[in-house]
């Protein structure tokens, strides 16, 4: 893992990002793929992808931004140091959406990081090292598969070939999408293949969750991210009339896979506070009122702060599906599908973080994500961390996705204290 080094040059007083610029620009930008209940629909690749991006675009380089793009589509917007021999110390998110999503998702992170460029130049300020700020590629996965694309293909997670092969449900490949839109980079998108890495990464996101909001601190120190564990199970019984067949003999699917089901809640529920376990998709075979189901589908999400907790989840489960197995005579197949590893992010960033939020004067707290981010792969190539801060009633990947304005700078803030922090600042 690379040391973040500490800056030779500092500013001594607390500055401030313009929190009125910052929520302009999310409205401005959320108006590209606008929906009329006031959120976004921007999936990834899109013309409106394009028309998001060319204006993200436009305004780093009115801030005198260079800009790559990469093979994946990844954008790069890079305000030159002091020192060009140092790593960027880069930030940013994504800037695509869910068919349903809201103008924060993404898109804060993106915009703090613009705004910081912004800042810094207002004031005058040199940074010893340089500024980056991201857009990642196909954060959300609702078009194309695997979800955090972008990040992902950088990080090594998997191929630059096996995402740009990926196709959405209309048969359009990722390359034909890039190739569309313009954003076709000819940089190297993984790091394996010598595209840059930074000295450190920072995200800041909408928390996505109920946390900070039902403690009432508007500032999140992200420690880390949950690992995941999903499955698909497949339940296989036998179809039969409903009336002539009785309960005994019944091989019925949707029964038998039941108390796997249950299973799911409680073993998360005995590994609290951070084991999750979800069944959010069902699918019951021939589903119909009065017949048998004879097949029935489902996932598994299994999330956990330790791989040796997803471990002993996977086990459980395995345990569950194994006694229903017997007492029921339905055959069980289960496929894993995904798996990311628990993250914990970088220290001396965390607290570069939590140096920020004290020197505001902003309450806050620790905090683990719950969700992937592309925090999560950059963590694999450079020191990482994030900044959380509330969301209306915990609500995201909804239209009605919402954050106070006050929360939006605050977190902005924070990420400009902790950026200069680790970048190293002086006023021209």
């Amino acid at each position: 893992m690379n040391t973040v080094v500490t800056p030779s040059r500092e500013v001594s007083a607390p500055l401030l990002i313009n929190a009125t610029r910052l929520y302009d620009s999310l409205m401005t930008l959320a108006q590209i793929g606008a929906t009329a209940k006031g959120g976004v629909c921007r999936l990834a690749l899109t013309e409106l992808d394009k028309q998001a991006r060319d204006l993200v675009v436009s305004w780093a380089k009115a801030e005198g931004c260079s800009v790559r793009i990469d093979q994946i589509g990844n954008i790069f917007m890079r305000r030159a140091g002091l020192d060009p021999s140092r790593a960027a110390v880069a930030t940013g998110s994504h800037i695509d959406t869910q068919p349903t999503g809201g103008k924060f998702d993404g898109n804060y992170g993106v915009l703090a990081g613009i705004e910081v460029i912004r800042r810094l130049n207002d004031l005058g300020i040199e940074t010893e090292a340089p500024i980056e700020v991201c857009v990642w590629t196909n954060e959300e996965g609702s078009r194309f598969v695997p979800v955090m694309m972008g990040s992902g293909v950088y990080a090594g997670a998997f191929t630059l070939a096996h995402a740009l092969d990926a196709r959405d449900r209309a048969g359009i490949s990722v390359r034909d999408a890039l190739t569309n839109i313009g954003y076709e980079g000819n940089t190297p998108a993984s790091v394996a293949d010598g595209a840059q890495r930074f000295s450190a990464y920072f995200e800041a996101h909408i928390e996505q969750g109920p946390v900070l909001e039902d403690a009432d601190i508007p500032i999140g120190i992200v420690t880390g991210a949950l690992g995941q564990r999903w499955y698909d199970i497949t339940v296989t019984g036998m179809e039969a009339h409903a009336g002539p067949t009785p309960m005994r003999l019944r091989k019925d699917a949707l029964q038998a896979a039941l108390p796997v089901m249950q299973a799911v809640k409680d073993i998360a529920l005995a590994r609290q506070p951070h084991a999750r376990g979800t069944v959010g998709f069902v699918d019951v075979f021939p589903n119909s009122r009065n017949v048998i189901p004879g097949r029935v589908k489902f996932t598994v999400d299994f999330r956990n702060t330790a791989d040796e907790g997803l471990m002993e989840m996977d086990a459980a489960l395995r345990e569950a599906v194994a006694n229903a197995e017997r007492e029921t005579g339905c055959k069980f197949l289960i496929e894993p599908t995904v798996y990311f590893a628990p993250t914990a992010f970088d220290p001396a960033l965390v607290d570069a973080v939590r140096n920020a939020a004290h020197n505001l004067n902003a309450p806050s707290q620790e905090i683990v994500s719950g969700a992937g981010h592309d925090a999560v792969y950059a963590a694999r190539t450079c020191p990482a961390a994030m900044i959380f801060i509330p969301c209306k009633d915990g609500i995201s990947h909804n239209e009605i996705e919402d954050a106070l304005p006050e929360h939006i700078a605050l977190g902005a803030n924070v990420l400009f204290q902790a950026m200069l922090e680790t970048a190293g600042a002086k006023a021209s």
